[in-house]
Order: structure tokens, then sequence, then C-alpha cells
């Protein structure tokens, strides 16, 4: 019993703490080690888990699943594409001919409205040269000058009128055709052939293949002098 009291009282505080520090230190190494364990599994499982993911992706994917199926699906997808592009690229085309075509037929058919208001001039001056009666046509004198005035502004505005493609339509002699001519009244017995245009009242006018206006005409009935149209019979 004296030897271990003499043993322990021989220990001194120096070596006491010195072993206390020893084993607290070795129980910070342990957590610490615990801790960089405890992360290193973290990590693991997380690389785990994300592996895991790609692989289900990759073996929920059409191309693993059937390769050829999606192919001959792609290869409709591509055809509806195909089919989508050419027609829209057809419906541009007509669009481009289409605003050609109005185009066109704006420059040719511009000057429409504008040529129907000049034909009650051209009217006026023809009303005006029918008025003179013609027996006070001949010789000299204020009434002949004023007549061969009238007579010139008409000529220049139908040669302005046939400048810009209108034509005026005076179809005395000729078959009747309602396309460009308006009966007015028939004229019985007439020196025409039946069906044919005996007098034009208001002459008609046309811009290119056109009608502006039709021509007001008075239409032969029955036989005259000229006889009527022959018409074969014969097969």
């Amino acid at each position: 019993m004296s030897t271990e009291n003499d043993k322990a009282e021989n220990v001194t505080p120096t070596e006491s703490a010195d072993e206390g520090g020893e084993i607290e230190a070795a129980k910070t190494q342990n957590q610490d080690d615990e801790e960089a364990q405890a992360e290193t599994d973290a990590i693991a499982a997380a690389l785990a888990a994300a592996v895991g993911e790609d692989a289900a992706a990759d073996g929920g994917s059409p191309w693993a699943q059937d390769p050829e199926a999606r192919i001959v699906e792609l290869e409709d997808e591509i055809g509806t594409l195909k089919d989508q592009f050419l027609r829209a690229l057809a419906e541009a085309e007509n669009v481009r001919k289409r605003s050609e075509r109005q185009l066109s037929e704006a420059h040719k058919y511009g000057v429409a409205n504008f040529a129907r208001a000049v034909l009650s001039v051209a009217d006026g001056l023809s009303r005006a040269l029918a008025a003179v009666p013609q027996d006070q046509r001949e010789g000299e004198g204020l009434l002949q000058t004023l007549l061969g005035g009238v007579e010139a502004v008409e000529r220049e505005l139908l040669k302005a009128l046939e400048g810009h493609n209108i034509e005026r339509i005076d179809p005395v002699g000729q078959p009747f055709d309602p396309n460009f001519h308006e009966a007015m009244y028939e004229v019985p017995d007439s020196e025409f052939p039946n069906g044919t245009v005996a007098q034009v009242i208001q002459p008609g006018y046309r811009l290119h293949d056109r009608l502006l206006r039709p021509a007001r005409v008075s239409v032969a009935k029955g036989s005259g002098s000229s006889g009527t149209p022959h018409v074969d019979t014969t097969v």
C-alpha cells in the first residue's frame, strides 16, 4: 500500500497535463477524420445518384428503346416540314405574280377614270359640230372659222386619246355586239341588213381591251337593200 501511494505521490502536475492534452488531441483528430469521411461518403453518394439518373434517362429515350421507330418519326416530321415549306414558297410566288399583275394593270388601265371624264368633252365637241347645218358649213365667215377651230380641237382630242390607247367605237354597218354596243331602238326597213348597227347615237370608247363606255346605237330590223346575211345550212 505504501508503495502505490508513493508512486501516486511521485506523479508531477506537468506529466498529468501532458497526458490530458494528448487525449484531447486524439479526440479532435478522430472527429476530423469522421467529418472528412462523412463528406467523402456524401460526395460519393451524390455521384452515384447522378450516374444512376443519367443511366435511367438514357434507358428511357426513344433512341435507346426503338431507334428505327424514332428514325421513321423524324422522317415524317421532315416530310411535313418540307411540305409546309413548299406550300409557303408557292404562296409567296403566287403573291409575287399577283402583285406584278396588279401593277401591270395599274399602269395599263390607270387612266380609265380620267378618260371617262374626258369623254364628256369629246361628246360636247361632237354635238357642237352636229348642231351646224350642212348648208352653212361652206363659205367663209365667223361661223366657218369657229367650226374649223372646233373640228381641229376634236381631232387633237381624239389623237390624244389614241395616244393613250383609247379607241373610239363607231360601228355603223357592223353587226350588233352586246359586249360593246347598247341598243336604244330598232330601225325598220333600213338600208342595212337585219341585226346590224344602222346609226350611232353616242360613240363608245375602250381602253386597250377594256370597255370604257358602250356605243349607243340603233339596230336595223328587217331586210334592207343589202339583204340578210347568208347562213350556210349544208352539212
